[in-house]
């Protein structure tokens, strides 16, 4: 067996775990493992403008396609630059390998030229991290990377390798099977619990799947037992921001998203419920409102992978450390076991239908400006033949999407959702675009998030990439800008997006097509040209500055005590507005 110098050793370990795409930017590094990649065509190198870019297009990518996102980075300002998505993935469960760049072994602690403790800042971001101190190490600590990645609830690993390793010598076999000495998360439930699960859900007068972002984590089968599950036992069903698509939108079953800016229903049902069942979800500040005024009268089954989640926020009264997918399998089969009938929810159904009855998501048009909730509404009609990826930056207009927009599957909704990432849109967009090469993708922006990441148009011009971007354009931080209206007397400190680009020239300087749409009757229209072009798209579509997005429960409030709508919106501006900016 000859032997490799530390770069080549790495670059044939990422062809051994089969991985295909890697998002990056060189620097002096890692130079050595760039000159490596140049000799090893099986994997695609996608140069992005800025590292954060990169560890967001390595979520989309893992996010639409199930596979982990791969990422590049130099040492000291490359690795800092990164820290962002890594935490990013982190809060949302996305699996990532972000391999970063360092110093010499021999200069590590001297404050050398790019040095930066990528090991220490990263400790508490990531679900382990390494520093390589030998090539010989090198080999079998990139496969337990991806291992850690993968495996359990799925996050980011960061692998810091110094230039001294990169270039030194050493043998490499591809190892058998990785067994962590300490990491071996489990992936069955214990039967007895699963069978007390089920006596729980068969007795339940007013039962409720509340499911999460784990759920499509734990692979496209969970999310077609999840709807064999509600299929059989007939309870309505409610997700959160990162479980959408787990269960079909067009479902009778479906309430719709719960929490903040969650439809009425989800958030009643969940209020006035007797069983709670959690699948693959944390109960996180966003869905619970105040706690003490949580689902009161409920008991609570939560089903999750992770073990620190569970009693972390609400106390439940069984929890089942598993693999969602596993144990929503055992669920189905020992329901169908003992051949139980579907119970009679139907005082239940007939309240939730009457909570339906407040038209939630309904909104006021606006004279001859669009609504956003109209553009999204308009969208998502063009589109839902085509099965399109959706992308979002972050904020109004990210819960709009979320409200307005149905998903029929998992892996087709990739938003920020933890870290409210602004800036993740785009490059999510890229990275879902490389890894689903025939698909429509489409970034739902502001005009204030798209601009965080912005130089990543320039990738999607070089690798051609048909990526379409539809700005709400408000001319606002628009969330900001809603909760300084309901909570600080409309004083809009600093959220007015003053200064703003001409989109349409902007992307023509890119090499896109750019699209203006400002009137409500040319909607539609502006729409099917930009799904007409092959190539990308940036859509600068120009609606009602002061709309707010609603339901919301506003912060501290409970469940019960949502916001459903603003008494009046107006397409412009009024002249207090206008003075308060």
């Amino acid at each position: 067996m000859t032997e490799k110098n530390g770069a080549d050793i790495l670059v044939e370990a990422l062809c051994d775990l089969g991985v295909d795409v890697v998002f990056g930017y060189p620097g002096g590094a890692v130079l050595p493992i760039y000159d490596a990649l140049f000799q090893h065509p099986r994997i695609r190198h996608i140069l992005v403008r800025h590292e954060q870019a990169a560890t967001h297009a390595a979520e989309g990518y893992a996010r639409a396609t199930g596979k982990p996102g791969v990422v590049l980075v130099t040492s000291g300002p490359g690795a800092t630059n990164a820290v962002t998505g890594i935490t990013d993935a982190l809060m949302d469960s996305i699996p990532m390998v972000v391999i970063t760049g360092q110093v010499p072994t021999s200069l590590i602690g001297t404050d050398a030229f790019q040095e930066a403790d990528t090991v220490g800042i990263t400790r508490h971001c990531t679900k382990h991290n390494y520093l390589v101190k030998s090539p010989e190490q090198l080999g079998n600590i990139v496969h337990e990377a991806f291992h850690i990645a993968t495996s359990g609830r799925p996050g980011p690993v960061v692998v810091d390798i110094p230039k001294d390793v990169q270039v030194a010598s050493a043998r490499y076999s591809k190892p058998g099977p990785i067994q962590h000495k300490t990491y071996r998360p489990a992936l069955k439930a214990d039967k007895a619990q699963v069978e007390q699960a089920v006596d729980m859900l068969a007795a339940a007068e007013r039962p409720i799947f509340y499911t999460g972002g784990g759920v499509i984590n734990s692979g496209p089968a969970a999310s077609q037992i999840l709807r064999e599950l509600a299929r059989i036992t007939g309870a309505p069903v409610t997700s959160t921001l990162m479980g959408l698509g787990a269960f079909p939108a067009s479902s009778d079953q479906w309430l719709g998203m719960l929490g903040m800016h969650g439809t009425y229903e989800a958030n009643m049902a969940m209020n006035k419920a007797d069983l709670i069942v959690c699948l693959g979800a944390r109960f996180d500040d966003r869905v619970t409102g105040r706690l003490d005024a949580f689902s009161p009268e409920s008991k609570k089954i939560h089903v999750d992978i992770d073990r620190s989640s569970v009693n972390k926020n609400v106390r439940v009264d069984l929890p089942v450390i598993a693999d969602v997918g596993h144990v929503l399998e055992d669920m189905v089969r020992i329901w169908k076991s003992r051949q139980l009938k579907k119970p009679d929810f139907g005082d239940w159904w007939r309240r939730i239908e009457g909570w339906r009855q407040t038209q939630c998501l309904d909104f006021p048009e606006a004279d001859d400006a669009i609504m956003p909730q109209r553009a999204i509404r308009a969208l998502w009609e063009a589109t839902k033949d085509k099965a399109p990826i959706i992308s979002t930056e972050v904020g109004q207009h990210q819960m709009w999407a979320a409200q307005h927009f149905g998903f029929e599957a998992p892996n087709k909704w990739l938003t920020s959702g933890g870290l409210g990432t602004m800036g993740y849109g785009l490059p999510a967009a890229i990275g879902a675009q490389l890894g689903n090469p025939k698909a429509l993708v489409i970034d739902i922006a502001g005009e204030a998030s798209i601009q965080m990441n912005i130089q990543e148009l320039a990738t999607a011009t070089q690798y051609r990439l048909p990526v379409k971007i539809f700005i709400l354009n408000n001319e606002f931080m628009g969330m900001v800008r809603q909760w300084q209206e309901l909570t600080y007397s409309s004083r809009y400190s600093e959220s007015y997006s003053d200064s703003l680009p001409d989109f349409v020239k902007l992307a023509e300087a890119y090499g896109w097509k750019g699209i203006r749409i400002e009137k409500r009757d040319a909607l539609e229209d502006g729409i099917a040209v930009m799904l007409a072009h092959e190539g990308p798209v940036m859509v600068d579509c120009r609606v009602a500055k002061l709309a707010n997005c609603f339901p919301m429960i506003p912060s501290g409030a409970a469940h019960t005590e949502m916001l459903l709508q603003a008494n009046e919106v107006s397409g412009t501006m009024d002249d207090e507005a206008k003075a308060l900016v």
